[in-house]
C-alpha cells in the first residue's frame, strides 16, 4: 500500500480536526499530543461528521447521538455508535501528513 498525503500538519490543531475524502472515504485527521490519527470520519449509528464532533482527552463525541469513540484505536466507548470506526496508519514527511487506505 502507498503512503496519500492528505493535508499539512498546519491545517489540523487540537481543537480543529481536519476532514477529507479519499475514494468516496470519508477519513477524519485528529492531532493529540503532537501525534496524528486517520479515523473513519461519518459515525456508524447515523450520518454525522465526527470532525464536527466534541473532543475531550483523547475521544470524539458524535455531534448527532452522543457516541463516544477513541480516537488513536476507534473503539466505541459508550452510546449508539454500534461498532468500532475504521482506522488508517498515519505518518508525516517534512510538512505532509500522510495516510494508508486499507
Amino acid at each position: 500500500m502507498s503512503w496519500i498525503s492528505v493535508c499539512n500538519v498546519d491545517d489540523v490543531n487540537e481543537d480543529q480536526p481536519k476532514a477529507i475524502e479519499i475514494d468516496d472515504k470519508k477519513i477524519g485527521v485528529f492531532l493529540l499530543e503532537d501525534n496524528f490519527y486517520a479515523i473513519e470520519n461519518v459515525c456508524p449509528h447515523a450520518y454525522a461528521l465526527l470532525t464536527e464532533g466534541f473532543i475531550e482527552d483523547q475521544n470524539v463525541e458524535c455531534p448527532l447521538h452522543e457516541a463516544i469513540f477513541d480516537i488513536p484505536t476507534g473503539e466505541l466507548k459508550s452510546g449508539p455508535g454500534c461498532r468500532n470506526l475504521c482506522t488508517y496508519p498515519v505518518r508525516v514527511e517534512g510538512q505532509d501528513v500522510q495516510i494508508q487506505l486499507n
